[in-house]
């Protein structure tokens, strides 16, 4: 027995399409309801709507046919979880490893990213966080053009491998945060729109026409997105979500989506006696995002901090061009190190005026921003999809930068052994006019930066995905090997440092010059020598006790004797 039902507000008739059409009845709020007798897991099911073509649930969990195909009915209660004893984990200061399934191996699947936990624990990581399974067109691509918000794409193992790898990641200890989009969907397989009014013309997105959030209807869109996130929390088990671009929301409402949401996480959070967390990615720069929703913030746990990144960035690389010219002013790095973001409340000459708030130290934390070298954005949105391009030394001083800041640390799949593969943006759409608009599309962006149409990777060729897998043989390589000995290094010495963990921004004192850095944590240094050749970077009083070293350094009077491209951490 299965009751099918949809919203459809203002439809005339309805129908289920099982092996026939059998029309539904109408309920309260625009809502159609059938009950079938010999339905359960497995089903095959579409929606007729006024005598449509045959179209899947807007809240199909399963779409084993992809997207254009029928839904199927997925029974979450059939997984015997083994995690009764898993009490959760705060994602405030949990060490992050972000990773795309279709890449992260190749076979590309939930139960081949299952066989590589144990490197991600011996590693140091405490959440695997996971970029977008929502079902999208094709089998290859990055997930943010999802349109089955409720389904795990197909390809990847459905619905019960996310729930068997979630199961499988507790049991050896590490949280599960998943990436959802809510603020578009993809077009091809997008069908919302012959429901109901999920999209209004009121406002617009980079993507598109906006999702409803403010409009007529709205209550019951604001449902569908809310209830899909609390659904991963209960019927999945996932710690946390990482919520995509959410200044791209538009929602004029009296309560934010974004609140609406954090109150009702925090409701459910009590009712399962185990943290949730909302990890949002914003560029606003501004601290009411992590701020509680009863002093009016929008009450998200974490947020992503791209500030840190850049000026990280720039500090290795020398990369001056785009949205990276401001983070080469003196003392950028410091200044993210210490107060989060760089432009808050200064102008930006990338987006032409003023930027940002301060954050304030004494309410806001470093475990709410989540600090990194590398991301999907960051190395996927390049040209190329190239990783920065460093050497060992600059790879570890990278490592050591966001391992031993007061932020939460996030690291992106394969930089523990300084990965060659790129990650590139690639897609699988099988309509030809969209997949010549995004190869199209893709080309011009990057025309405006001075490369050939002909530089620039195919989206739609499989060989652009292909060689976005990691190639694990790496990490058993040299120079590889010894870069990845420095991670686990790290990580194990922050997990055992209350220092390193204390989360206060005014814990952090430093001290630069033109090529070196010294970083203060309470009793722990940090000495880096940003330069080629050896140098003596004066750092007085430095701790007696070296705790480790990439490159040789030693004490000297006038501070630490460093070799060049080097970084070396000391404590009392």
């Amino acid at each position: 027995m299965h009751t099918f039902t949809v919203w459809a507000p203002t439809a005339s008739t309805v129908s289920l399409v099982l092996d026939s059409a059998l029309e539904m009845r109408p309920g309260s709020g625009g809502w159609w309801e059938l009950e079938v007798a010999d339905a359960g897991h497995g089903t095959p099911y579409a929606f007729s709507v006024d005598g449509s073509e045959p179209m899947p649930d807007p809240r199909s969990a399963w779409q084993p046919s992809g997207v254009h195909g029928p839904s199927q009915v997925f029974d979450a209660g059939l997984h015997a979880w083994s995690d009764a004893g898993w009490a959760g984990r705060d994602v405030r200061g949990a060490v992050f490893y972000e990773l795309h399934l279709g890449t992260f191996t190749l076979e590309g699947t939930l139960a081949a990213a299952a066989e590589r936990l144990d490197h991600l624990v011996a590693l140091g990581v405490e959440v695997v966080s996971l970029m977008p399974v929502a079902a999208f067109p094709g089998r290859h691509g990055w997930g943010y053009d999802g349109v089955d918000l409720y389904a795990v794409h197909e390809p990847y193992g459905g619905p019960g491998e996310l729930q068997r790898f979630v199961d499988r990641c507790h049991a050896v200890g590490l949280a599960v945060c998943l990436d959802v989009v809510y603020n578009h969907l993809g077009p091809s397989g997008n069908y919302l729109g012959s429901f109901g009014p999920y999209f209004t013309s009121k406002h617009t997105t980079p993507w598109g026409p906006a999702v409803n959030l403010d409009d007529v209807g709205s209550s019951e869109v604001r449902r569908w997105i809310c209830d899909n996130a609390l659904r991963w929390y209960r019927e999945f088990h996932l710690d946390a979500l990482r919520l995509d671009a959410v200044h791209a929301f538009v929602d004029d409402s009296p309560q934010h989506l974004l609140q609406q949401l954090s109150v009702e996480t925090a409701a459910l959070s009590v009712e399962l006696g185990r943290p949730l967390g909302l990890v949002a990615e914003s560029d606003l720069n501004d601290p009411r995002t992590v701020e509680p929703v009863s002093d009016g913030g929008l009450g998200m746990t974490a947020q992503w901090s791209d500030d840190f990144h850049h000026a990280l960035h720039v500090l290795l690389t020398g990369e001056k061009t785009g949205y990276y010219e401001d983070f080469a002013e003196p003392g950028a790095f410091a200044k993210t190190l210490t107060q989060v973001f760089f432009h808050d409340g200064s102008y930006s000459t990338f987006r032409g005026k003023n930027w940002g708030r301060p954050v304030d130290p004494s309410r806001q934390r470093g475990g709410a921003f989540l600090a990194y070298s590398s991301n999907h954005d960051q190395v996927g949105n390049r040209a190329l999809g190239d990783r920065p391009a460093l050497t060992p030394g600059q790879m570890a001083i990278s490592a050591a930068l966001v391992i031993t800041s007061p932020y939460t640390p996030m690291l992106f799949m394969g930089e523990e052994w300084g990965a060659s593969t790129p990650f590139l943006y690639f897609s699988d759409h099988t309509e030809p006019a969209l997949a010549d608009a995004v190869r199209v599309g893709r080309r011009r962006e990057f025309a405006a930066y001075g490369w050939d149409a002909e530089e620039i990777p195919d989206p739609q060729d499989p060989a652009t995905w292909r060689k976005s897998v990691l190639s694990w043989s790496e990490a058993d390589e040299s120079p590889h090997r010894e870069l990845l000995g420095w991670y686990r290094e790290l990580l194990a010495f922050r997990a055992g440092s209350a220092e390193l963990r204390d989360d206060r921004l005014s814990s952090v004192e430093v001290s630069s010059g033109d090529s070196w850095l010294v970083i203060r944590r309470g009793g722990v240094c940090v000495v880096v020598n940003l330069a080629a050749e050896e140098a003596v970077v004066p750092a007085g009083g430095v701790p007696a006790y070296r705790v480790m070293s990439f490159g040789a350094a030693t004490i000297v009077t006038d501070g630490v004797r460093i070799a060049g491209e080097s970084v070396a951490i000391f404590a009392n």
